[in-house]
C-alpha cells in the first residue's frame, strides 16, 4: 500500500476516520499489554512506530551484525510479509539461492544476506527451528505489535523525518497503536535522523534513545556522483531513498514511486526501461526492490544503505545486559 498524504497532517479525512482510529488504537493498546510465551533463546523484538517505513529492517540487520561481531549466532525471524498466495505455513530457513520472493518475501530475502533468517507465521515454531540450526539469539523485526513471543529487549524505531505523522491511529493516521502505549511497551527507542518531528515525538518518552543514521555504501555513492539517474522504489517511504540518493550528488532526472512491496509487472519494467533510454540515465533502486526484480532483464543498479548508531557502545551495553538477564533466565 501507499501511505495517504493525510497521514502527515490533521484535516477533514483524519477527523472523519477518528472513531475507527480510536477503536483500532484501543485494540492495539490492549494487545501490547498481553502476555506472550517465551522462547528458549534470548529474544530481541523490533517494532516501527508507524505502518511501514520507519526503518525496522536496517535496525535488525545492524543488531545482527553487532551480535555476530561479539560471538553470537543471531537468527532473524519474520513472517515473510507479501509472500505469494498458497505458500506453506511451515517455518523454514531462507536460502536466497533457492527461494524467491514468492516463497520468502522481499524483506526475508534481504535479511538472509546478513544472517540466518527464518520465515513463518508461527513465531514459536520459527524460534525452535532457529535453535535447531544453531542460533544463540533471536531478532524479530516485525513482532513488537503482534506479541507472539515475549521480548527480553523491545526496541521501537522512529523515523525522525516522519515522526508520528498526524498522531492518529490507523486508518485515521499512521500509528500502529497510541503513542503512550507504544512507548510503554518499549525498553528503548531507536531514533533514525535528527529531524524536528522525531525529536518532538520522542521528547519526554521516558525511555533511553539510541540515535542512529543511515549511510549509503561509500564506493557506490562515490560512483553515483554527478550521474544522471532514474530513481525508483516500492518501499514504505521512497522519498527517504530519493533524498539519500540525492545526497550522493546524483542527478535525479525522474523519481518513480511504487507501493510498498510492489510486484513489478511487465508494463512497469518496460516503462522503467523506456525512461532509462529517454533520459540516457542509470536506473537506481533500493536493495529491497532489487529482491523483487531478480531474474528480470531490466538493467538497474542498487544503492545499499547501512544503519549506524552514533554512539555504538550505548545500544551494545543495553543489548549485552538484556542477553545476560535472558541467559540467566533460561539456564
Amino acid at each position: 500500500m501507499r501511505a495517504p498524504d493525510f497521514w502527515r497532517a490533521d484535516g477533514m479525512s483524519p477527523r472523519l476516520l477518528s472513531p475507527l482510529g480510536a477503536l483500532y488504537g484501543a485494540v492495539a493498546a490492549r494487545r501490547l499489554r498481553r502476555d506472550a510465551r517465551r522462547a528458549a533463546l534470548p529474544t530481541i523484538v523490533i517494532g516501527g512506530l508507524t505502518a511501514g517505513g520507519d526503518g525496522k529492517t536496517p535496525v535488525a540487520i545492524a543488531l545482527a551484525q553487532m551480535l555476530a561481531a561479539n560471538g553470537d549466532t543471531p537468527a532473524l525471524l519474520t513472517r515473510g510479509y507479501a509472500r505469494g498466495a498458497g505458500v506453506s505455513c511451515e517455518s523454514f530457513a531462507v536460502d536466497p539461492a533457492i527461494h524467491g520472493v514468492e516463497a520468502a518475501g522481499d524483506e526475508a530475502l534481504l535479511l538472509a544476506r546478513h544472517a540466518l533468517t527464518i520465515v513463518g507465521p508461527d513465531r514459536a515454531a520459527s524460534a525452535e527451528r532457529a535453535r535447531a540450526l544453531g542460533a544463540t539469539v533471536l531478532i524479530l523485526d516485525d513482532g513488537f505489535h503482534s506479541r507472539r513471543l515475549s521480548a527480553d529487549l523491545s526496541l521501537l524505531v522512529v523515523d525522525a523525518g516522519y515522526g508520528a505523522g498526524n498522531g492518529r491511529c490507523l486508518p485515521a493516521g499512521p500509528l500502529r497503536a497510541p503513542l503512550e502505549a507504544q512507548f510503554a511497551a518499549a525498553d528503548a527507542i531507536v531514533l533514525i535522523g535528527r529531524d524536528a518531528a522525531g525529536l518532538a515525538v520522542t521528547a519526554g518518552c521516558g525511555k533511553p534513545i539510541f540515535q542512529a543514521r543511515v549511510n549509503p555504501d561509500r564506493q557506490i555513492a562515490e560512483n553515483l556522483k554527478g550521474a544522471r539517474v532514474v530513481a525508483f522504489g516500492g518501499i514504505g517511504r521512497p522519498g527517504k531513498f530519493f533524498q539519500t540518493l540525492k545526497e550522493t550528488g546524483a542527478d535525479i532526472v525522474v523519481a518513480r514511486n511504487f507501493p510498498d512491496h510492489h510486484r513489478f509487472s511487465g508494463a512497469d519494467i518496460a516503462s522503467l526501461a523506456a525512461l532509462r533510454e529517454r533520459y540516457g540515465a542509470r536506473l537506481i533502486t533500493t536493495e529491497k526492490d532489487a529482491m523483487r526484480l531478480r531474474g528480470t532483464a531490466l538493467p538497474f543498479g542498487v544503492l545499499p544503505i547501512r544503519l549506524v548508531f552514533e554512539q555504538a557502545d550505548e545500544p551494545w551495553t543495553t543489548l549485552a545486559e538484556a542477553l545476560e538477564r535472558a541467559r540467566l533466565r533460561v539456564s
